[in-house]
């Protein structure tokens, strides 16, 4: 653009009438072109673009800065899809929705970028997603069904007074939702149909992490929960989170949230019929729709696959090594080891233990319950050194093998 010249009657005259005459002055050959520029008060670039345009026969009025094709703006069609999407699924943020429509088929959609700015310009984003979208460590298991992790989501009121606990159980390796089930407590009793259901549809697990309160463990001086016996009677390990430390199932937590954030705040459930159907469509749309951050954008069905060990329709009995003692705890919790009682856990009554010394001296007994190593008692001493239970052979932690 012109520079102000209070010498130059500028907006007497107009800009493109400036413009138009001092190209006709240049072209013939009134001064030198760099006289005639210091004269209008531009640079020779100026001049120059001037003098282009007029011999192209082009206007040498001022012309818009914005591009005459932008590629990257989104059309008013695609924009309300985007909208509409965001207003079926509002709490996934822009990757994920991006992710999601791509899965639906949708082709040149912008990039997520611009979609968290169609979000922003449409006031469809809240505080909760901006906080979901924070950056976290991950660590996954290699495989499917290496680990599992289980944990009531927190129980809230359902409309018709009832307080619902949602039981939730995730593979840690693919973040599958195996089970997203309204109890209306938190007992083993209640859960055991649950898992039986979800044990013959996926099978069982390696390992299966859970926290240390009812009904996956005790934090008392009971030693064993009923829950944990019962998977020590399907070979499977069982883990529990650090207490006071949830974030060691991280996973279940996360998943946890999300079911609030996408699923719980936008229902009101009336009754547990109606949570049952609410939580199986969202456990849907997470394992089959919503790509999943840590999966590169993938969903987690897709890197989930059945446990090739299947769910047995009777327990079977155990053979034990013929070098060891063999004892059938009392339906009190009790076993008699050299004349003298020591309480294990009722979840064992009736139930066969073996025990043996240990390599570390004759005063150590140690306690197996078929492939678990579940105890061991200092006879000096006339009380357990530990109770816990660990895997005799493949056990992840060090203490299995401390024989």
């Amino acid at each position: 653009m012109f520079a102000e010249d209070k010498t130059m009657p500028w907006k007497e005259k107009g800009l493109e009438t400036m413009r138009k005459e001092f190209v006709e002055r240049v072209l013939a050959h009134e001064k030198s072109k760099s006289a005639l520029c210091r004269e209008y008060g531009i640079s020779r670039p100026t001049g120059d673009k001037w003098i282009a345009r007029y011999l192209a026969g082009e206007k040498l009025e001022d012309l818009s800065r914005a591009p005459k094709t932008r590629p990257n703006k989104t059309d008013s069609e695609m924009e309300q899809k985007i909208v509409n999407y965001r207003k079926t699924y509002p709490a996934i943020g822009a990757v994920k929705m991006r992710q999601i429509m791509e899965n639906d088929h949708y082709t040149n959609l912008p990039s997520a970028r611009t979609f968290n700015e169609i979000f922003k310009r449409n006031d469809l984003i809240s505080k909760e997603a901006s906080e979901a979208a924070k950056p976290h460590q991950r660590f996954e298991k290699s495989y499917p069904n290496e680990m599992w992790q289980a944990d009531f989501k927190g129980d809230f009121r359902m409309e018709n007074g009832v307080r619902c606990h949602p039981l939730n159980i995730i593979d840690d390796h693919s973040r599958m939702n195996l089970c997203c089930e309204p109890c209306l407590t938190e007992t083993f009793r209640e859960i055991k149909p649950h898992m039986e259901r979800i044990f013959k549809e996926f099978g069982l697990p390696f390992s299966f992490l859970c926290d240390n309160g009812n009904p996956w463990g005790t934090q008392q001086s009971t030693g064993f929960s009923s829950f944990e016996v019962w998977l020590m009677e399907l070979g499977i390990l069982t883990l529990h989170g650090r207490i006071l430390h949830p974030q060691t199932q991280g996973k279940e937590e996360r998943f946890n949230g999300s079911l609030k954030k996408e699923c719980l705040k936008f229902h009101k459930i009336e009754n547990q019929g109606d949570a049952a159907r609410i939580f199986a469509e969202y456990r849907n749309f997470y394992n089959n729709i919503r790509p999943h951050m840590a999966l590169d954008l993938k969903v987690p069905a897709s890197r989930y696959q059945k446990s090739p060990r299947e769910y047995p329709s009777k327990i079977s009995d155990w053979q034990y090594d013929s070098d060891l003692n063999i004892r059938k705890v009392k339906s009190s919790g009790y076993i008699s080891i050299n004349g003298q009682g020591y309480f294990l856990s009722e979840a064992f009554g009736n139930k066969q233990i073996a025990f043996r010394e240990s390599s570390k001296g004759a005063h150590l007994i140690n306690l197996y319950f078929r492939q678990f190593r579940i105890g061991q008692i200092d006879i000096e001493k006339r009380a357990f050194t530990f109770k816990k239970a660990y895997l005799i052979d493949g056990d992840p932690r060090s203490r299995a093998a401390d024989q």
